[in-house]
């Protein structure tokens, strides 16, 4: 099993806030473990490494995934670190994840993957489907699709829908109008790290 099924607050606890992962709020602000509460030095190495496994948990890919990401993102044009972000960003789980139609990526993954969405007219429920700039994707025409996904909306997980998602609340539809900015990204990250984990790997 690739994807993540443990207890969610003890990733934040130790990398920090995940907005894709969970809405929850961690009670204790030290890392987990015995030796959570220490003061210790991180080498360089574990820096990159926690950085690289911020983006992992909040997307909720595996590491075999991820590698395959960073090769892509390689032979494209520009930033490294950039096109991977984007890449990420455009998968279908995390885009109705940023809509709204989900409460977390794991929650709008499993939308996905129940059949409950479809993506320009088309039912598809494979979560890593790269969403493209002139996209349409919606809830399917059916009573119980749409009243999750309404029940979602009213609190949905980020507050603000990036600019380049255009949401019909009404008709529960949204249109991909552009490609990614990287400030409109709601992980704090140093994808730059995350390139020079790999570096010495792929």
């Amino acid at each position: 099993m690739s994807r993540y099924r443990g207890p969610r607050l003890r990733v934040t606890r130790r990398l920090g806030d995940l907005p894709g992962l969970t809405r929850k709020a961690a009670k204790r602000s030290h890392p987990p473990g015995q030796h959570g509460q220490a003061r210790r030095k991180r080498s360089e190495y574990a820096i990159r490494l926690e950085e690289k496994q911020k983006l992992r948990f909040n997307y909720g890919i595996s590491e075999r995934q991820l590698v395959r990401y960073v090769k892509k993102a390689r032979a494209q044009e520009g930033s490294t670190g950039t096109n991977l972000l984007k890449l990420l960003e455009n998968r279908l789980d995390n885009v109705c994840f940023r809509i709204g139609f989900g409460p977390t990526i794991p929650g709008a993954r499993q939308l996905v993957n129940h059949g409950h969405v479809t993506v320009n007219g088309k039912i598809t429920d494979i979560a890593s489907y790269q969403c493209k700039a002139g996209d349409v994707i919606a809830i399917r025409d059916n009573k119980g699709s749409q009243q999750l996904a309404q029940a979602n909306l009213e609190f949905p997980g980020l507050a603000n829908v990036p600019p380049h998602l255009e949401l019909d609340k009404s008709k529960l539809t949204a249109k991909i109008t552009a490609r990614t900015d990287r400030e409109w990204v709601a992980l704090e990250i140093n994808e730059l790290l995350v390139v020079e984990y790999y570096s010495r790997k792929v």
